[in-house]
């Protein structure tokens, strides 16, 4: 085969080959993805049949290979349909099935010359009957033609394969925009584990070396949850985590121009006038650079050691708007009296106040009725995740609820949270990869939960992203908390975004 444009498949999909008997398929798909991804008619045969030829065993082969199939895409694992796949009505029900669960479904197109079809089959020790294959190259032409119409995501020719996280299959498309007409995009850095090689002494050192190549690499913002126990989604409870303020003081003192903040803080962990006196402590104690992020806290297992309260929901989002209106009284002029939905503080008191005028306030979470009607009456930024399409939907409703208080949603900050693991190259992403991947997990799908990446796939993702309207984007590098290979200190995993970050200086 000729060489042919590198196929980009997301790590969950469906991929249906399409060519007659010789065409190259079985070999092309053992060259581009793993045994187990890929699912046989012939080897199907030779297991319930007497060998991979044996045709009286066709019908049990495909019932078998229908049933793999479905239980694979049901999982939403990479699946590779090794079959002619000259069957119209065969193909019509592979596209249906990942359809069903919402899987993108690509079609493999092997246009192999007739001749060199024929003389493959001939040195089989099994050949295909002539008249078949000849009915087989037939057939390919009516399917090559009928392929575009199908339904299937993308027909392709044969070629070499790169398969990359959802978020990343267009991302070549919109690397391209952004050398071609730059987007400005800020970038900051979350760290969400403290986890590092060596003793708990050494954390303030790798802390405050981190700090400084956070800086160095371009990042404008510095954050740390507001927890108490490492969560679920990131470690083991036992994992040591630094109480979030205590540490933002720390990294006051050791950098010298990132805004420094909470992702986002639980408002029932505190008081929130304490929470006043404490964040204007932080913007005096870092020359003017606090953001108060804030959210409704959601970890009950927390609250529960802790002896704090776990209200419902809808008393934290009371809790939440209460502070939302406190915090600013609290740093502002004289002392007035609040009262609000739980809230009751008969002065608001706070000196030394903040240095900058205004302490931006963030909230967290993107519940539509409530959360992004806080936003659009209090906030001066929100916290998003997901997809581009989740960002526009979310904005849209922001700005409705930005409608409904006579304000411009263009006033509001919108940042962007996401773990990322970045490289120079595949070869480099691989090994950091298989580095942090737990033992046992599925490769596609643990690199899908990181957006694993080249240095222009993320380039590509986040340029989606700020087109769809993102100002900042919060990573969380998946690598940071080991230090990924062994001579790649935290430090350095931070060191190597920067390719990233100076793609969107402009």
């Amino acid at each position: 085969m000729s060489e042919q444009p590198t196929i980009r498949l997301p790590t969950a999909c469906l991929v249906v080959l399409v060519g007659p008997s010789g065409a190259g398929k079985s070999t092309w798909a053992e060259s581009q993805f793993r045994p187990e991804q890929i699912v046989s008619s012939d080897r199907l045969r030779a297991l319930v049949g007497e060998g991979p030829y044996d045709q009286k065993a066709g019908k049990d082969a495909f019932d078998v290979l229908d049933l793999v199939l479905t239980r694979r895409i049901n999982r939403r694992l990479l699946t590779v349909v090794d079959t002619l796949g000259l069957d119209a009505a065969r193909r019509t029900a592979y596209l249906a099935l990942a359809r069903k669960h919402g899987l993108p479904c690509h079609a493999v197109l092997f246009d192999t010359p007739a001749s060199q079809c024929r003389e493959r089959n001939r040195r089989r020790d099994r050949p295909v009957p002539a008249k078949v294959l000849s009915d087989q190259i037939r057939a390919m032409a009516g399917a090559r033609a009928s392929l575009p119409s199908e339904g299937f995501d993308v027909v392709s020719e044969a070629g070499p394969v790169v398969v990359v996280p959802t978020a990343m299959v267009d991302a070549p498309i919109f690397a391209h925009r952004q050398r071609e007409q730059p987007m400005a995009l800020r970038f900051g850095l979350q760290v969400p584990s403290f986890t590092w090689a060596g003793e708990v002494a050494e954390i303030r050192d790798r802390l405050g070396g981190l700090a400084a190549d956070a800086e160095t690499a371009g990042f404008s913002s510095l954050w740390v949850m507001d927890h108490m126990l490492q969560i679920p989604q990131v470690g083991r409870e036992w994992d040591p985590m630094l109480d979030s303020y205590t540490t933002l003081g720390f990294l006051a003192a050791v950098t010298r121009t990132c805004r420094i903040g909470a992702l986002v803080t639980g408002v029932t962990y505190r008081n929130p006038a304490h929470l006043a006196k404490i964040v204007a402590t932080l913007d005096v104690l870092s020359g003017g650079r606090a953001v108060c992020g804030l959210g409704a806290a959601w970890f009950e297992r927390e609250h529960r050691a802790y002896g704090w309260d776990f209200p419902d929901r809808r008393e934290r989002l009371d809790l939440l708007e209460d502070a939302l209106r406190l915090l600013p009284l609290m740093w502002g002029p004289g002392s007035p009296p609040f009262e609000g939905h739980r809230v009751r503080i008969p002065e608001a008191i706070c000196y030394p106040r903040p240095i900058q005028s205004h302490v931006p306030i963030l909230v967290g979470g993107q519940g539509e009725r409530r959360t992004l009607q806080l936003v659009a009456r209090y906030a001066d930024a929100c916290n998003l995740f997901g997809t581009p399409d989740t960002v526009r939907h979310k904005l849209g409703v922001l700005a409705r609820h930005c409608d409904d208080v006579g304000r411009a949603v263009g006033d509001i900050e919108v940042t962007h949270l996401s773990t990322v693991l970045c490289a120079p190259d595949r070869d480099v992403l691989r090994a950091r990869l298989d580095a942090i991947r737990p033992k046992g997990a599925n490769p596609e799908a643990f690199a899908d939960s990181v957006n694993a990446g080249t240095f222009d796939d993320h380039i590509g993702r986040f340029r989606e992203l700020a087109e769809a309207g993102v100002h900042t984007a919060i990573v969380s590098i998946a690598d940071l908390a080991t230090g990924g290979t062994a001579d790649l200190a935290p430090g350095g995993a931070v060191a190597g975004f920067e390719p990233v970050i100076e793609a969107f200086r402009i």
